[in-house]
């Protein structure tokens, strides 16, 4: 089984993976930490989406791999991806049935509001769950592209809705 976390930016998806991974005894696997861990020391001076995207779809296809060769072997697993937009998900859940494995969609659904007063506490507060900075514009960005399930989508991917 993949466990699919969604959610726009601060919505408290490493928090809530990290807490379901105790739960399930499933292995939590953040793009935050692959993106921070291999690319963060290249980083531009001037970055741009382009830039960010491409290594983000690198790192997202890596995932997926490792949490099918884990599905494989028995192990649930855990995507903290962010997962903005409806065929982002829908990619995922594809690989996933074409091996045979089971998806379930985590929705937070947190208002922006409340995201946008976490981001800013996290930007200050730089703790555990804590990897880069997120300015208003970045936040202002990801709201701009951010696609909710709809109820198709959670119907279809078993989808359990977390709202705080």
């Amino acid at each position: 089984m993949i466990h699919l976390v969604c959610g726009s930016t601060g919505a408290g998806k490493t928090t809530y993976s990290n807490e379901l991974s105790q739960q399930v005894r499933a292995l939590p696997l953040s793009i935050d930490d692959w993106m921070v861990t291999l690319f963060a020391p290249d980083t531009p001076p001037q970055m741009s989406w382009p830039w960010i995207e491409e290594r983000v779809l690198r790192c997202e296809r890596q995932i997926v791999a490792t949490a099918l060769a884990l599905a494989r072997t028995g192990v649930p697993s855990i995507l903290d991806l962010g997962r903005q937009r409806a065929d982002q998900r829908r990619r995922v859940a594809q690989r996933a049935a074409e091996a045979g494995v089971g998806v379930r969609l985590h929705f937070l659904d947190i208002h922006a509001t409340e995201r946008w007063r976490r981001v800013e506490a996290r930007n200050e507060q730089q703790g555990e769950t804590f990897r880069v900075k997120v300015s208003r514009p970045m936040f202002d960005f990801i709201e701009a592209i951010w696609q909710p399930p709809t109820a198709q989508e959670m119907s279809a991917l078993d989808g359990v809705r977390v709202a705080a």
